[in-house]
């Protein structure tokens, strides 16, 4: 590929209107570049915040070699660029951080510690991480052929930050400290051969830094040369993208054609929108949306928001300290987790994104085993989705039943567990022997049959029936009673 020298060929700035759609997408984005960035309790000493950095890391070419990481993301998608087209591109990764914690000394001086206890937190060393952007603007006619080359580098930096106790005395500092990075991001587009003038856009990020390991070389070493949770945003100005997933009949060759490899590229910005692609080591859906309800960044999944505000609130005044002073988001995470309203966590509980009207009679079932109550193989009702449990009439919970050594088994029934029989957990065997009552005969889709229980002597069987919070069994895991 050719040097990207020539000013006729490029624009580093980008226009307001790329500016403007790029920043659309980089909310999910985000989340992208800071999954799995300092998870729950949210501490240094925490073992799974031991490992991190587990997406889209790029680390030297030297390390690639000796390990299974990898040092480029190579993206082919298919756009349909207008006259005259600029394509944008944005490079967005992690730059690793190594954070020393240093005491002051009698002398004036200062020695590395590895803990310093301060009234509202606890500082210890970490690896923080510092967002860094390649962008770039290209006509799209200039990427033809060979395409065009961009070389980039971030250069070391060492800083420090004075820690000053409650009355405001120097009673230690933060040390931290960044090595050079280099990459280059490669672009090229080859034209498709088809009913509409289509190209395939080749997209190359690689690391380039000329580190090398040492002896006894670990990826901790390389991770400050590194490109941590790596991905790229595609803006252009005039023209479309082609979905990857969806993509029309006609292209659909094409697409299954295209190698993307440690990365793939979906449609962003808004439903419907077409001039926005993100490639991401996370596999994701087109046009990616964070849930509105979610009140921040709590670093796993926002799916799970609620149970994450909920266990952090309850984290002890002493881990919260230690929080507090692993990482200035993990702090962040801290102070939402004690502010939040009611009424925000209440919001957390569960939305519903779409609604279905059903109307009409539903038709008689047929097909039922008389044996299970479960439906035979084959008889489906076109329009009954399966994870619908209200919308399905050939079954029923609380009057189906199954055979069970020639015995019908059925809602009220008493049997006797025998979870071993599976060799299932540890806590199930803790049931072996004991009695219990039948509260619902429960069929998956797969054709499965489970028994709902509550067992004999439960002080809160009467909550678990209530609330629908039973034990699960298989039939092969219980016996009849003989006085059921």
């Amino acid at each position: 590929m050719t040097a990207a020298a020539d000013p006729a060929a490029t624009r580093t700035a980008f226009s307001p209107a790329a500016e403007a759609r790029l920043a659309t997408a980089r909310q999910v984005a985000d989340a992208v570049l800071f999954e799995g960035y300092v998870l729950y309790p949210y501490r240094a000493s925490a073992a799974k915040n031991r490992l991190r950095w587990q997406f889209g890391v790029l680390v030297p070419p030297a390390w690639s070699a000796a390990c299974e990481e990898h040092e480029f993301q190579h993206t082919e998608c298919l756009m349909e660029p207008k006259l005259g087209a600029v394509l944008a591109v944005e490079v967005r990764f992690l730059h690793t951080q190594r954070r020393t914690v240093q005491q002051s000394t009698a002398d004036g001086g200062f020695e590395t510690v590895r803990e310093l206890h301060l009234d509202d937190r606890v500082l210890v060393p970490w690896d923080e991480g510092v967002e860094e952007r390649v962008e770039l603007a290209v006509p799209a006619a200039a990427l033809a052929g060979d395409g065009v080359s961009f070389p980039f580098t971030k250069p070391a930096r060492e800083d420090t930050e004075p820690v000053h106790d409650g009355s405001g005395r120097t009673v230690g500092r933060l040390l931290r400290r960044r090595e050079e990075i280099s990459g280059a991001v490669r672009l090229s587009t080859t034209e498709l051969d088809g009913p509409y003038r289509t190209v395939r856009l080749t997209a190359v990020v690689e690391n380039t830094s000329p580190w090398t390991p040492g002896p006894g070389g670990e990826r901790d070493a390389a991770l400050p040369y590194s490109l941590v949770a790596s991905h790229l945003l595609l803006c252009l100005d005039a023209g479309a993208f082609l979905s990857m997933t969806d993509p029309p009949e006609w292209a659909r060759g094409a697409v299954a054609a295209c190698r993307n490899l440690h990365t793939w590229p979906v449609l962003a910005g808004e439903a419907g929108r077409t001039d926005l692609v993100l490639s991401s080591p996370i596999i994701l859906e087109d046009h990616p949306a964070i849930a509105p309800e979610s009140p921040g960044a709590l670093y796993d999944s926002t799916e799970i928001d609620e149970i994450l505000a909920l266990r952090t609130a309850a984290l002890t005044d002493e881990e919260k300290r230690e929080a507090r002073g692993t990482d200035a988001r993990a702090a962040a995470v801290i102070e939402l987790a004690d502010t939040m309203p009611p009424e925000v966590l209440e919001r957390l509980h569960g939305a519903v994104r779409g609604l279905r009207e059903v109307t009409g009679e539903a038709p008689a079932p047929d097909g039922v085993s008389d044996v299970t109550g479960l439906p035979e193989a084959g008889v489906m009702r076109p329009d009954t989705p399966w994870w619908d449990p209200g919308g399905d009439t050939r079954v029923d919970p609380a009057r189906d039943h199954v055979l069970i050594g020639g015995r019908p088994v059925s809602a009220g029934s008493r049997v006797v567990l025998r979870p071993g029989l599976r060799h299932t957990d540890a806590q199930d065997l803790f049931l072996q022997g004991r009695s219990a009552q039948v509260e619902a005969v429960l069929h998956d889709v797969d054709g499965g049959v489970h028994l709902a229980v509550t067992v004999d002597g439960d002080p809160g069987a009467d909550i678990r029936r209530e609330q629908g919070r039973f034990l699960y069994f298989q039939p092969d895991e219980v016996e009849p009673l003989e006085d059921a």
